[in-house]
C-alpha cells in the first residue's frame, strides 16, 4: 500500500506536513545540526487513537517510522529519510493534582513547559538540564538532571504510562498492569511503542538555591569540586562543564579562552542549608563568577536560542572517580582540542538515584558515582573525523579500566551497536530483548538506540558484532 497524502489529511485531525509545504523545512530538522534527512511525511497526531493510525500506516506501507518528542536526539533518530515522522508536539495536555502530588502529562510537552506549570503549585518532577527537551525521550531513557540526587531519575517518579504498541493497542502500564513492559520503558528507550501519556510523582520543590558558579580549572580545583559535590548533602545536584571560558559579560576579560569550570548548582531545600552546602565548592578557588542565588526552580534552566543547532561529536561514560591525575588528563586534552568548542561535562550522582536496585528498572547504572560527557562542537563536516578522534582519545584515557564500558542511552549518538550494549549490561539487555520480541517482534520501532527482538539474527551478544550494525 502506498502513501496517499489526501487520504491521510482526510482521515486525521492532526497536522500532516509534506515536502511541498511551507512548514516542511523547519519541521523536518531536530535540535542538533549535521543531519539533512527528508521524511516523506511528518504527522502531528492529536490523540492516542491517531498515534495508532500513524503506527498502522508505517506497518502497512513498510515506511520507516521515527518518533519525536522534542527532537533532542544526538543520533538524529527523531527524523528519517523517506519515512514517516510521528511528531508528538501537538499532544501537550497536562493535568496536575496538587493534593495527591501527581500529574498526567502528554508526551509532546517539553520539560520546561511541564516544570513551569508544576511550579505554580510549588511542585516539581526532575527531568534534565534543558527546557526544550521533550518529556517523552528523556523519561524513556532515564532522566538525569538537577534533582537526581534528591529525588532520583525521572523514571523513579514515573507511576504509570500509556503506550501504543506496534499492533496498535493502547496499553496502560504500571506496577500491576504489564509490569514487564513498565519495567522496560523505564530506561529502555523508544523500543517498545509510542508513549502518549505519563503519570508522574511531584515533589515539593519551590524556591531552590541555584545558579552558575565559575571557577578556574586546575587539576586540584576540578578534583576538589568532584570530591566536595560527592560529599555534599543529596539536596545538592551539580553539573560541571569544563571548557575554555566563553566571552560572557560576567567573566573577567582576562579569563576568556582559559579553561574554567562552569558549574550549575541546584540545592533543593532551605536556602541557609544550601549556602552551607555550596560553601566548600566556593572555597576551592576565588570564583570568577558567582551567580548562585535563591530562585524559583524553573529558573535553573538556562535561556535558549531557537536558532541554535549545534553539530557535535560526543562520548558518554559512567566512571567512579576523578582524582587529580584524571582531572589533569581532562584539562590537557581540552587544551589540545582544535574544535571551536570542546567540553567535558561531569555530573556527580548518588543519593536517591543510587538507592533504587539496579534490576528494578531498565536503567542499570545505579551504582555509578559520576557521569562524564565529552563533546566537541564544530562547524565544518570535513573536520568531524578529527574531533571524533579527540573525543575517543580522551574517553580512552579516562576509562578507568574497571570492568565494562558503561553509557547513558540518552547521551549516546550514532555510534553503533556496541555502544547500545554499553547502556544495557548483560542481564538487562537479555530481558529487554525478550520483551521486545513479545511486543515488537518485527522491530517496527528501530529508529532509536535499538534493542532488536530476541532470537533474531541482529540480536547477537556484545562479543560478536559488526561495530557498524544497527546504525541504519
Amino acid at each position: 500500500a502506498g502513501l496517499s497524502v489526501p487520504r491521510l489529511r482526510a482521515a486525521l485531525h492532526g497536522r500532516v506536513i509534506t515536502p511541498g509545504d511551507a512548514a516542511y523545512d523547519q519541521a523536518r530538522g531536530g535540535f542538533y545540526g549535521g543531519s539533512d534527512l527528508h521524511p516523506a511525511v511528518l504527522i502531528r497526531p492529536v490523540d492516542a487513537a491517531e498515534v495508532a493510525q500513524v503506527i498502522a500506516l508505517a506497518r502497512d506501507t513498510g515506511l520507516e517510522l521515527a518518533v519525536r518528542s522534542g527532537g533532542h536526539t544526538l543520533a538524529h533518530h527523531s527524523t528519517t529519510n523517506g519515512g514517516i515522522v510521528l511528531d508528538l508536539a501537538d499532544m501537550h495536555a497536562l493535568q496536575i493534582d496538587p493534593t495527591r502530588r501527581t500529574a498526567w502529562a502528554q508526551t509532546g510537552l517539553t520539560t520546561g513547559a511541564y516544570t513551569s506549570a508544576a511550579a505554580a503549585y510549588g511542585l516539581a518532577t526532575g527531568f534534565g538540564d534543558t527546557a526544550s527537551v521533550g518529556i517523552g525521550g528523556i523519561t524513556l531513557g532515564g532522566g538525569i538532571g538537577y534533582l537526581v540526587r534528591k529525588h532520583g531519575l525521572t523514571i523513579d517518579n514515573l507511576l504509570a504510562a500509556e503506550l501504543v504498541t506496534a499492533d496498535g493497542h493502547l496499553l496502560h502500564l504500571d506496577a500491576d498492569h504489564h509490569p514487564d513492559l513498565f519495567w522496560a520503558i523505564r530506561g529502555g528507550g523508544g523500543n517498545f511503542g509510542v508513549a502518549t501519556r505519563f503519570h508522574y510523582r511531584l515533589h515539593p520543590v519551590d524556591q531552590i538555591l541555584g545558579g552558575l558558579l565559575v571557577l578556574p580549572a586546575t587539576p586540584q580545583v576540578l578534583a576538589g569540586f568532584i570530591a566536595q559535590a560527592d560529599a555534599a548533602p543529596e539536596q545538592l545536584s551539580t553539573i560541571a562543564n569544563v571548557l575554555p571560558a566563553p566571552p560572557l559579560p560576567f567573566l573577567p576579560p582576562g579569563h576568556h579562552g582559559t579553561l574554567v569550570i562552569m558549574a550549575t548548582l541546584a540545592y533543593a531545600g532551605e536556602v541557609e542549608a544550601g549556602q552551607r552546602a555550596v560553601a566548600p565548592l566556593k572555597a576551592l578557588a576565588t570564583p570568577l563568577a558567582d551567580l548562585v542565588r535563591p530562585m524559583p526552580y524553573p529558573q535553573i534552566y538556562p535561556p535558549e536560542e531557537a536558532s541554535y543547532h549545534p553539530t557535535a561529536v560526543g562520548h558518554n561514560m559512567f566512571i567512579d572517580t576523578v582524582d587529580e591525575q584524571a582531572a589533569g588528563t581532562i584539562l590537557e586534552h581540552l587544551q589540545a582540542s582544535t574544535a571551536p568548542l570542546s567540553v567535558a561535562q561531569l555530573r556527580v550522582l548518588g543519593g536517591a538515584m543510587a538507592r533504587v536496585p539496579a534490576q528494578a528498572t531498565a536503567f542499570a547504572h545505579r551504582a555509578s558515582r559520576l557521569m562524564v560527557h565529552l563533546a566537541a562542537v564544530y562547524q565544518r563536516p570535513e573536520d568531524a573525523a578529527e574531533h571524533r578522534a579527540w573525543v575517543d582519545r580522551l574517553a580512552a584515557a579516562l576509562h578507568d579500566g574497571h570492568g565494562e564500558a558503561r553509557a547513558y542511552v540518552n547521551f549516546v549518538g550514532d555510534e553503533g551497536e556496541a555502544r547500545v550494549h554499553d547502556a544495557y549490561p548483560g542481564p538487562t539487555w537479555d530481558r529487554l530483548a525478550a520483551i521486545k520480541a513479545r511486543y515488537d517482534p518485527t522491530n517496527l520501532f528501530h529508529r532509536n538506540q535499538n534493542i532488536p527482538p530476541a532470537n533474531t539474527a541482529t540480536n547477537r551478544g556484545p562479543g560478536n558484532q559488526n561495530p557498524k550494525a544497527g546504525e541504519g
